[in-house]
């Protein structure tokens, strides 16, 4: 029987699932609060940014040095997009 979270989160049964799998209360009632409402898709992946191997390397170093990558110097593309996606 799935809990009741209070008025905060808006799908219990979500928020105990997201939370069972190990995601944070914050993150758990995030993600159960935008699947409660039909205005957001967070299902939906990905936004208009083209992906990481679209990217020239300097602009996947730029990217690099605005997350303070360390060691990005050395890096090759390969390199820096698997640091990108590290995160």
């Amino acid at each position: 029987m799935t809990k009741d979270h209070g008025p905060s989160v808006k799908n219990d049964k979500v928020y105990e699932s997201l939370r069972n799998d190990g995601a944070s209360k914050e993150k758990a009632a995030r993600i159960a609060n935008a699947q409660a409402n039909d205005q957001q898709h967070p299902s939906k992946k990905g936004g208009n940014s083209a992906p990481y191997e679209d990217w020239t390397k300097g602009e996947l170093y730029d990217r690099a040095q605005d997350l303070d990558i360390a060691g990005r110097s050395d890096m090759n593309k390969c390199e820096l997009i698997e640091a990108l996606r590290k995160g």
